[in-house]
């Protein structure tokens, strides 16, 4: 992430209350933010999914990638400084080591995920509300098909 700070070190800076939102889920947006100082938090569905302290994370990198809304709301949880990129897009294709700096924290999340996900099937093997962990895992594997659609197709009341 440090080689993502010096890469970014022209882009305009901005500085965050707390409580400024940064992105709002489900809004379209070409901007591309990176954080200097302070803490994001990220939210989905209006549940806390995720804290951002390290400096040099990506935000709106996601849906430059995929083309798509954002996926989740930002918003500073403590004062910060970001940096903007307008035109997210031309600052990814700007610099190859840029898409690979986003490329490998993509991949760094997605391996907390799995890696996760692994352990609460070791820890709870198939108990109710759990029993999907496998499909869940199988799914990430081997991914090959349509573009995810954000949401859930699990039983919104399940009877455990």
């Amino acid at each position: 992430m440090d080689e993502l700070l010096q890469r970014s070190a022209g882009l305009p800076e901005i500085t965050l209350a707390a409580g400024d939102t940064v992105v709002r889920e489900g809004d379209a947006g070409d901007g591309l933010w990176i954080l200097v100082s302070g803490t994001l938090m990220v939210s989905k569905a209006g549940v806390a999914i995720n804290s951002v302290s390290r400096p040099g994370a990506a935000i709106g990198e996601i849906s430059l990638l995929l083309d798509s809304p954002y996926s989740a709301t930002v918003v500073a949880s403590a004062p910060s400084i970001v940096r903007f990129a307008a035109d997210g897009r031309a600052f990814l294709m700007s610099d190859p080591a840029i898409t690979r700096v986003i490329a490998a924290g993509l991949a760094e999340r997605l391996n907390l995920v799995t890696t996760y996900l692994v352990d609460l099937k070791h820890q709870y093997g198939d108990s109710p509300g759990l029993a999907m962990v496998s499909e869940v895992l199988g799914h990430l594997a081997h991914r090959q098909g349509p573009p995810a659609r954000p949401g859930s197709a699990r039983e919104p009341n399940p009877d455990y």
